[in-house]
């Protein structure tokens, strides 16, 4: 059998395009964080992580230039060699200090981090204990593991009776390492930090948390899933992307001097990468600023998403409850979100449709996400759009 034969039988996403339902790689023309330019025209953006609206904020903006005219394009090589910048090191610093953690470490994407991270530290006999809900960046990472005679075991989401019932199944003696989202990516729902912590030490395990969709969201000031619960000293490591709040990209990892230094000498992911970019690494360090000066934002963001969780509830559709910046409507099926995505984007607001294999049979959904940057008449007008299609197919009264 030839190497291509997988890619010439496969012709889903060609039969959805057919159908004209495909809502994938949709280019954006102009991005002014609420609302973009999309096949010419102006639409509600309803589907953006870009929480606290700071791809758009000038100072973020004139980071990045300046960056560009100080060090130019790129690194030309990994920290480990002659890609290190001293606002790659201010960065990290920065990054340390507002998590409450000792130091960090940069890594050139947020789904490179966990393939940085979590096969360097977790090696043969070890275990890697992973929600079954967790990004496929977290499944890559303990792939890589188990690859290199790691072993790694999967418990209910969120479920901690199932999660002491797979401790109490593994040896006492072997290290473990538990590796959860802080905010689940899909749903908007919030890991259960303090169950962990409580099952951690007594298994002799670790926790690792992804913050991707927590910093500037929830905790004090937006820092995120182990402030939010006050267990900071409970959580061994915080991973995180720039991608999100932070108006950028790369991610970074934070947690004890020792263990950043080991990383730093040993993770391939870190050591074979190029390192992120002087325009991208300004981006983020202007960020964080941003958000230490300007926490209002996170209050804004908050009652943005209640406002839309609410209204959707009003008008009768099915949403998850939730207190993150993530409000999924469930729809059910695969087709019919489709439909829904593409009739809202023919409408004027663009939202995203997870389908299987993304989510199990029965929660497929229309996953919206807001911005401190939405103002009202952006929500009240997406609302009134949602009623209208809601009302067509018949998902609501």
């Amino acid at each position: 059998m030839d190497l291509f034969q997988k890619c010439l039988e496969f012709t889903r996403a060609d039969e959805v395009k057919a159908a004209g339902l495909y809502p994938y790689f949709r280019p954006i023309q102009q991005n002014d964080g609420p609302v973009v330019v999309m096949d010419g025209r102006r639409i509600i953006m309803c589907g953006s992580n870009n929480y606290l609206g700071l791809t758009a904020h000038p100072k973020v903006k004139e980071a990045a230039v300046d960056a560009v005219r100080k060090y130019g394009s790129g690194c030309s090589g990994s920290r480990y060699l002659n890609g290190t910048l001293d606002i790659h090191v201010e960065l990290e610093g920065k990054l340390a200090e507002f998590f409450g953690k000792e130091d960090c470490l940069l890594f050139s994407t947020g789904y490179q981090v966990a393939q940085g991270v979590i096969p360097t530290l977790v090696q043969k006999g070890e275990y890697v204990v992973t929600d079954k809900d967790n990004h496929a960046s977290i499944v890559a990472g303990f792939v890589m593991a188990k690859g290199l005679q790691a072993k790694f075991v999967r418990y209910k989401h969120n479920d901690m009776e199932d999660l002491e019932r797979v401790l109490g199944q593994l040896p006492r003696e072997s290290a473990k390492l538990i590796v959860s989202d802080g905010v689940f990516s899909a749903t908007g729902d919030i890991v259960n930090l303090p169950g962990l912590a409580a099952l951690a030490k007594p298994h002799n395990a670790r926790i690792m948390i992804d913050d991707a969709h927590a910093v500037g969201v929830i905790g004090l000031g937006g820092r995120g899933t182990a402030s939010h619960f006050n267990l900071i000293d409970k959580t061994d490591l915080t991973m995180g992307t720039f991608s999100k709040t932070f108006a950028s990209l790369g991610g970074f990892v934070v947690s004890d001097h020792k263990v950043i230094n080991y990383l730093k000498h040993h993770s391939s992911a870190l050591i074979f990468s190029a390192s992120p970019t002087p325009a991208s690494t300004a981006s983020a360090l202007a960020s964080l600023e941003i958000l230490k000066a300007e926490p209002e934002r996170i209050g804004k963001l908050r009652s943005n998403a209640r406002k839309m969780r609410e209204g959707f509830k009003h008008l009768g559709f099915k949403v998850l409850e939730g207190e993150t910046a993530v409000v999924p409507i469930i729809v059910g099926d695969d087709m019919l979100a489709l439909k829904l995505t593409m009739e809202l984007f023919h409408a004027g607001v663009f939202v995203n449709a997870f389908i299987r294999p993304s989510c199990p049979p029965g929660m497929q959904m229309i996953r919206t996400s807001y911005m401190a940057t939405h103002e009202d008449s952006h929500l009240d007008q997406a609302l009134e759009i949602f009623a209208k299609v809601g009302k067509e197919f018949g998902l609501i009264g």
